[in-house]
């Protein structure tokens, strides 16, 4: 089973779908009925579609993974809707108002309270199953997907985001590390604490996705590392830089400098583990360089 897991994380790397499907449906084959969306596992670690027709059927999708999991895999919700009878997005609470434009006419969006979920449909979906169970890949719903009212900021503004929590502190930057790209540019944090570097809003961002999405809209570009201020800017298709560990998730290539599920994106991955210097290195003469062309139009 883990020789199986890491031949799917290479395919989904490297943007062989198809082939990380077929594990899928391998995977799918063996399990055991009974352990389907199994309430003793934590959520992010239950399976949900068993396989079914989703085809003219009441569907219901449920969100148990992060919020930047849902952002990214939203992108297919229409296109199940478009085959359901119809359809249901149990959704974490605060990505209702980001995702209601998304919805409108054609799915209906509910709460998703962990201690009082929906009843199942005829047919239950997790939304990271969603491309499996489509057979879709990510350029069949490209972004931008999501959009916000920009916040008024200065003319060539950058939004920074540093920290992905406590879980995974080796996706973190340390925030030193981004003093040096202040100058050149104004600046404003994503972080939802207040900030030591020069920005715009040293009190930090409200953890409000209302007021993250404005300030995403507001800026002409994102440097952050692989957490959810990711996913979101790249599926508003604003542009974006991913600051990436040497060994990144499943999600990201390990070879090259773009991903097939945000065309908006560049990353910046680290040539050996914890070397965050040699990123911020690169990033720092390629903002430059950008500045400079920028303040020439």
């Amino acid at each position: 089973m883990a020789d199986r897991m890491g031949t799917w994380v290479e395919a989904m790397r490297s943007g062989r779908f198809e082939d990380a499907w077929q594990i899928s449906e391998a995977t799918l084959a063996e399990r055991d009925p009974a352990t389907r969306d199994d309430a003793a596992l934590p959520y992010h670690l239950r399976w949900v579609w068993d396989g079914r027709s989703f085809d003219d059927r009441q569907v219901l999708v449920r969100c148990y993974h992060g919020l930047g999991d849902t952002i990214q895999f939203a992108r297919f919700l229409p296109l199940l809707a478009r085959r359901a009878a119809s359809l249901t997005v149990e959704v974490q609470p605060r990505l209702l108002p980001l995702l209601a434009d998304l919805a409108e006419r054609e799915f209906e969006l509910r709460p998703f309270d962990p201690a009082h979920p929906l009843p199942p449909s005829e047919c239950d979906l997790e939304i990271t199953e969603l491309d499996f169970a489509l057979g879709a890949r990510p350029d069949a719903a490209p972004p931008p997907y999501l959009c916000a009212q920009p916040a008024a900021l200065p003319p060539r503004s950058v939004a920074f985001c540093y920290g992905a929590g406590d879980w995974d502190p080796s996706r973190c930057v340390p925030q030193e590390l981004l003093a040096p790209l202040c100058r050149h540019a104004p600046c404003v944090t994503l972080m939802a604490e207040p900030c030591s570097l020069d920005v715009l809003n040293p009190g930090g961002c409200a953890f409000d996705m209302a007021e993250t999405a404005a300030l995403i809209a507001g800026s002409e570009l994102v440097i952050t590392v692989d957490t959810m201020v990711a996913h979101l800017a790249g599926a508003m298709g604003r542009p974006v830089w991913l600051l990436l560990k040497a060994d990144p998730d499943w999600r990201w290539p390990t070879q090259g400098t773009s991903t097939p599920w945000y065309p908006s994106m560049r990353l910046y991955s680290q040539p050996r583990a914890g070397d965050w210097d040699s990123v911020l290195e690169q990033v720092d003469a390629d903002l430059k360089a950008r500045s400079t062309i920028m303040a020439e139009r």
